[in-house]
């Protein structure tokens, strides 16, 4: 597969990053030469020096032989425009990264036929995943299959944590009435993603992966540690686009929200356009303001301004002051393996989720879903089994799965299936895969 992505930014290049082990044929395009040379030194791509605007420069790699052309600069204008002209020149699917709402589900424009297959905006998918975090309060991760049927979750084991010093074996033993499979493990002094075995033993401060069917989700607490509670009272710091549609989405779903933004005409415009959100001018950096508009009895905090570092002290602050969820969002996607470290429950970033996303149009086979974890390098990918795969040949125990990879459940007629030995997969069932990116190509075999 060809494969051209116009911008060489954070998206470009986490998207780069992913692909380059999928051994595609990968060209990226940008004007920024360090960009580029940052590129070429660490990832085995192919980077071009020109304006993906232009027609000449697209002929010039070979436009009209590409079977997905993305457009990610940090201009929403250039990335329409990149995707309109790349389509007309031979582009066989476009995807274009847009900000304008405008262009998320419109019915009344047909882009499409103008030459646009896909558009993402990184706005709504962190406003989605801010909602999914809160739904699921306990854990700092959370991924849904099937409105819940089946679930990933990922949570930090603290010091109550029963399971602390237990091998994976002895832990599925002492809780057999609840239903999971542990699917990955990071070691709080160690950066690698581990796929466990039986016998990996649970640390203290261990971020941990579970799969679990809808059943057995509200029993997980008990394994990590956390006591469970309700979210219904959630602040948001900064009227930005991720906190008006968070605050627009949240409302929709009974929560009750505060929302404090500092530019005074903003927040005199978000009051008119948020009928259930209480809007406050101030700065959310002022400690006399928030315990003014009671923090201390909010459930969730929530930092979106357009400044990293406000965002992560402010999460800091809200933390001292007793709120049980805090999320950040972070420009730099480097912080996302620090959250638990520094003591927030999560980071998000808007250009990782965007590069998720986009990644899923890449996969071969029947991908019905892939998402991101935040806080581990790997994927999770749900299957629909086709007739005569290779996975429906024999039991799970006999499956040959990479050691990179585990299967993390099956939905089958609507209900969840945990994925131990005696398991057979059969044609229609729906399968979800946890893998680190290197082992995506083995996995996407057995499916095919």
């Amino acid at each position: 597969m060809k494969i051209i992505i116009a911008g060489a930014g954070d998206v470009g290049f986490h998207l780069a990053k992913l692909l380059s082990y999928e051994s595609q044929d990968i060209y990226v395009v940008d004007l920024d030469s360090e960009k580029l040379n940052y590129l070429d030194s660490h990832l085995d791509v192919i980077t071009h020096k020109g304006d993906a605007t232009s027609i000449e420069t697209l002929k010039s790699i070979g436009i009209d032989k590409t079977d997905l052309f993305i457009a990610v600069t940090n201009s929403q204008n250039t990335n329409f425009a990149i995707a309109v002209i790349g389509k007309k020149l031979g582009a066989k699917k476009t995807i274009a990264r847009l900000n304008n709402p405008q262009f998320i589900n419109n019915s009344e424009v047909d882009f499409i036929e103008l030459g646009l297959d896909y558009v993402i905006s990184p706005e709504e998918l962190a406003a989605n995943e801010i909602k999914m975090l809160l739904k699921g309060s306990t854990f700092n991760d959370s991924i849904i299959f099937e409105d819940g049927v089946l679930n990933i979750v990922g949570s930090t084991l603290s010091h109550k944590s029963p399971i602390l010093n237990l091998t994976v074996q002895h832990a599925k033993n002492k809780f057999p009435d609840i239903d999971f499979i542990t699917i990955a493990v990071k070691h709080q002094n160690n950066l690698q993603t581990i796929i466990p075995r039986g016998d990996t033993t649970f640390e203290l401060g261990d971020e941990v992966y579970f799969s679990c069917p809808k059943e057995s989700l509200s029993k997980l607490h008990q394994i990590t540690g956390k006591d469970a509670f309700e979210i219904k009272n959630v602040m948001i710091l900064g009227g930005s686009k991720i906190g008006e549609k968070s605050a627009k989405k949240l409302c929709k779903d009974n929560f009750r929200v505060k929302l404090i933004e500092k530019k005074k005409a903003k927040a005199t415009d978000l009051a008119e356009k948020l009928q259930n959100t209480l809007v406050i001018h101030g700065d959310g950096r002022d400690l006399e303001l928030l315990e003014e508009e009671n923090i201390r009895e909010m459930d969730a905090f929530i930092a979106v301004t357009g400044n990293t570092e406000t965002n992560i002290m402010s999460c800091l602050v809200a933390k001292s002051k007793g709120v049980k969820k805090t999320i950040a969002l972070v420009e730099n996607m480097d912080y996302i393996n620090i959250s638990q470290t520094i003591g927030i429950d999560t980071l998000i970033n808007k250009k990782l989720l965007a590069a998720s996303e986009i990644f899923k149009h890449v996969r071969k086979g029947e991908v019905l879903a892939l998402a991101n974890l935040k806080h581990v390098d790997a994927e999770v990918l749900e299957f629909e089994v086709k007739s005569n795969s290779k996975v429906t040949l024999c039991s799970i125990k006999d499956i040959k799965l990479t050691r990179n990879a585990v299967f993390g459940g099956v939905i089958r007629n609507g209900k969840a299936h945990m994925t131990f030995g005696d398991f057979q997969i059969i044609e229609g069932d729906k399968v979800v895969v946890f893998c680190l990116p290197e082992a995506i190509g083995d996995v996407e075999k057995l499916f095919n």
